[in-house]
């Protein structure tokens, strides 16, 4: 008689393209194709621009989706990554510019966003929900007002101007399709550490926090670092998405850091989602779209009214955002797939 247990099957091992899935492969091919088709215009003022504010929406989502903390401080970090640049690079505004090179200008300039974004971070962990966003967006007045009035080192209200992306490997990335490249070579890097990080340890860890952040800290897990550390991340996609967005505009000034800059970034991700890396980059694309075009059918003047209008319908149809739509959706589609065919 043999007492040996049966050997279970093993679970089937999947390759990377069953790893990336269907719907990822689809659109990285569409957006690497994207240039073929669409006009200069399209490619920066809509691709790039888009993907620009999609990893400033990534950022709040990272904070807001896994962590629980909503800021309204990340087009802050942002700005202190792009005024970095202008200070540490060229710039024509015959202030600073103490001209390092764009390799060393720009790790400086990212590490100076993730320092700032941990800082704030370290300041607001200690408060939940409105006291966060209230925290968060004194933060933001308080910087936008600082580099108003501070000529010696932020030039006052004119900001800087003149800022070029580089050139090397023989490209020109001020170039529309270059640029449009590199923004979306930097997005999808951050969509994946994102999305990779929130199956990690840390990424579980946190959105466990995030639901319990008193059971976490009884079971002996140090609830204020793992909160202070996901603002640091956060503050790495910020400080890419300001570097990108300085040279997007060729300046900078206290207007990019305003308050309206920053509740542009909040809209966009709600707008999109904040359930799943996915959202800010449809809401960015949303946004965007409708500060191109339909401010010359409802003119300037309603412009805003009508981003107003378009949050609140989403958002009462689904709090969820977009996704929350697409999730809606979704189970009626897979079940008309299912029913038998005439």
């Amino acid at each position: 008689m043999s007492l040996a247990i049966p050997a279970t099957s093993a679970t089937p091992q999947q390759n990377w393209l069953e790893k990336l899935g269907a719907g990822h492969i689809i659109l990285a091919v569409a957006l690497v194709l994207y240039p073929l088709v669409a006009s200069d215009f399209f490619l920066t003022q809509i691709g790039g621009y888009s993907l620009i504010f999609g990893m400033l929406g990534l950022s709040l989502m990272l904070l807001a989706g896994y962590g629980g903390m909503v800021s309204l401080a990340q087009i802050t970090v942002a700005g202190i990554a792009a005024y970095a640049i202008a200070i540490l690079g060229n710039n024509n505004s015959s202030i600073l510019g103490l001209g390092w090179p764009w390799w060393l200008a720009v790790p400086f300039a990212v590490l100076a966003a993730a320092l700032a974004s941990a800082l704030i971070g370290w300041i607001s962990v200690r408060t939940e929900g409105i006291y966060t966003i209230m925290i968060t967006l004194a933060i933001a007045t308080a910087t936008f007002y600082f580099a108003q009035q501070n000529y010696a080192i932020f030039n006052g209200h004119s900001g800087y101007a003149g800022i070029r992306a580089p050139v090397f490997w023989s490209v020109n990335w001020r170039d529309p399709r270059p640029f449009y490249y590199l923004c979306l070579g930097l997005a999808a890097l951050s969509y994946a550490a994102v999305l990779y990080g929130s199956r990690s340890t840390f990424g579980m860890t946190l959105q466990a926090i995030r639901d319990n952040p008193r059971r976490m800290r009884a079971l002996g897990y140090h609830v204020t670092a793992h909160k202070v550390f996901a603002w640091l991340l956060a503050g790495v996609i910020a400080g890419l998405a300001g570097v990108l967005l300085v040279w997007f505009n060729g300046r900078v000034s206290p207007g990019t850091i305003g308050v309206d800059a920053a509740i542009d970034v909040l809209i966009i991700a709600v707008i999109g989602g904040l359930r799943h890396p996915i959202g800010p980059f449809l809401g960015a694309v949303v946004v965007v779209l409708m500060q191109t075009f339909a401010i010359d059918i409802v003119g300037a003047e309603r412009f805003n009214t009508l981003i107003g209008m378009v949050f609140l319908v989403i958002v009462f149809v689904s709090p969820d955002g977009i996704l929350g739509l697409w999730g809606r959706i979704k189970p009626h589609l897979a079940q008309e797939s299912l029913r038998p065919g005439p």
